[in-house]
């Protein structure tokens, strides 16, 4: 059974739950990018690392853009949103009999499936909060009785717009997202009967709306379907790469669960909310967090000796990369999902507990890395609550920090190599053979291509080059391109991305 604590947040509380020897430390908050000297959770979570605690964090819910991540420590665990196979359908019945098939978490039983009349504000008023349901832009809008349709976004929640038209005598709503959002859709617990719908069906609603004078709408409720083939899905908020702290460091590391979660809810001290609700369906990489941070848990739990690294390797390397129709994972547009929305792929915690090889890191091998990446002695110790002088030290590139994953930037060169070292944690004698997609344009080497090991704990390194085959081919396509290593044996599969990034990027 696990001990659950709980903690103020943010420097202090990480203080005192290092102090106390909590085995892992779920942070499902973030800021602005940074450099690390300067966030202080990246600082408090090196502490913690250092005494073999494991820090899962928020990616951030700043996606669909690039470069919009937090917590980019490479020893914390970022992790980024994905939907589950969960569906909590309700149905929107057009007046010329299209059905589409969103989302909500309330559900009313008696609510009548006749055609209402609709009305759409944002076409009615100047007012640009009208087409949002903003606050108080409904004023001048006869929505009484009729079926409200509400655009997402307008820094309202969509809660909030249903509170907005309820209170102006509206009886339903039809939330449509903007084209950023595409395909990702919420199951709040809506204040009156509604329907979140992707951007495609929305446009079917706006052009149906347009071409009739007398617009009507019903909305059916269908309750939950499991099963949902094209989950798990990147969400449209998850907080994409690339990193600006530490550019050749890949992030996010994973996505997991973080769509329509059923969590804790607190209760209102204003008397503006319903008390008597404890749970709630809530979306966020604030619940994909704590659902790494419990596999993270369970890993420590069956291997107490893996320090905070080796959890992350074997969380990261045994990622799945395909959704439940075995094609690969998508993003809210429904295209192949980029590698800086995904990371390794979306947590497989059964294979996360047998991953064969580790990518290991002592908390020793940071300071090389750090001083590579030109802090001074000042903004070191403030990381490492010690004084170091990098003169002194050793530098390599980001690249060359024993990660479970490659994010390669040429520059002026076009051929760059590093080494990776592998620990057996799986079947002390055994044989791993090493397969290779190359990015785009990219040629890849590994030397030695198979690894032997003899025993359990057994540490054995090999070497890869990167070098551009063709100097313009990746970024006359795109200027990220991506692929894999994998390290084959007969029971394990040990994976690690690949991303290549142009310097015009």
């Amino acid at each position: 059974m696990a001990h659950l604590a709980t903690y103020k947040v943010c420097s202090s509380a990480m203080d005192a739950a290092t102090e106390d020897g909590v085995d892992v430390l779920s942070i499902s908050l973030g800021g602005f990018s940074g450099p690390f000297h300067d966030d202080n959770i990246a600082v408090g979570a090196f502490t913690a690392m250092e005494k073999g605690i494991f820090v899962s964090c928020s990616a951030g819910n700043s996606g669909p853009f690039n470069t919009s991540l937090s917590n980019e420590a490479s020893w914390i665990l970022t992790v980024g949103a994905s939907t589950i196979d969960r569906k909590l359908v309700s149905t929107a019945v057009l007046g010329n009999n299209q059905e589409l098939n969103g989302e909500s978490a309330f559900q009313p039983r008696d609510f009548s499936s006749t055609q209402l009349p609709r009305v759409y504000p944002g076409s009615s008023t100047s007012y640009f909060g009208a087409q949002y349901c903003s606050q108080r832009s409904l004023n001048n809008t006869n929505v009484q009785g009729k079926v409200v349709l509400c655009h997402v976004g307008g820094a309202t929640t969509g809660i909030e717009k249903g509170q907005e038209v309820k209170d102006a005598g509206g009886i339903a709503m039809i939330l449509i997202n903007v084209q950023q959002q595409g395909f990702s859709t919420s199951a709040n617990a809506h204040v009156l009967p509604a329907t979140h719908l992707n951007y495609e069906d929305g446009q079917k609603v706006l052009a149906y709306v347009n071409s009739t004078s007398t617009p009507t709408a019903a909305i059916l409720f269908n309750g939950t379907i499991i099963g949902d083939k094209n989950s798990p899905m990147v969400a449209s908020f998850s907080s994409r790469g690339p990193s600006r702290a530490s550019p050749g460091t890949l992030k996010p590391d994973i996505i997991g669960p973080g769509v329509n979660i059923l969590a804790a809810w607190p209760n209102s001290l204003e008397n503006n909310t319903n008390t008597k609700n404890t749970f709630n369906i809530i979306s966020g990489t604030s619940m994909s967090c704590p659902h790494l941070s419990v596999v993270a848990a369970l890993l420590k739990s069956s291997h107490p000796n893996w320090s905070p690294a080796a959890i992350k390797s074997a969380i990261m390397t045994t990622a799945d990369v395909v959704n439940l129709e075995n094609q690969q994972i998508q993003d809210e547009r429904h295209q192949q999902a980029n590698i800086f929305a995904t990371g390794a792929g979306h947590v497989n915690p059964a294979r996360a507990n047998e991953p064969g090889l580790v990518y290991d890191i002592e908390p020793k091998d940071y300071i090389p890395y750090l001083c590579g990446l030109n802090y001074t002695n000042r903004e070191m110790s403030i990381i490492l609550q010690l004084r170091v002088k990098c003169l002194a030290e050793s530098r390599i590139l980001e690249g060359q920090l024993n990660y479970p994953s490659f994010s390669i930037r040429f520059g002026l060169s076009n051929q760059i190599t590093f080494v990776r070292t592998m620990t057996n944690v799986g079947v002390a004698s055994s044989n791993y053979n090493v397969e290779v997609v190359s990015p785009q344009g990219i040629d890849v080497s590994v030397n030695p291509r198979t690894l032997s090991f003899s025993e359990l704990n057994q540490k054995l390194s090999y070497e890869v080059t990167f070098s551009r085959s063709s100097v313009n081919v990746a970024a006359k396509s795109s200027s990220v391109s991506q692929g894999f290593i994998v390290w084959k044996s007969g029971k394990s599969s040990v994976r690690s991305p690949i991303v290549v990034v142009e310097p015009d990027t």
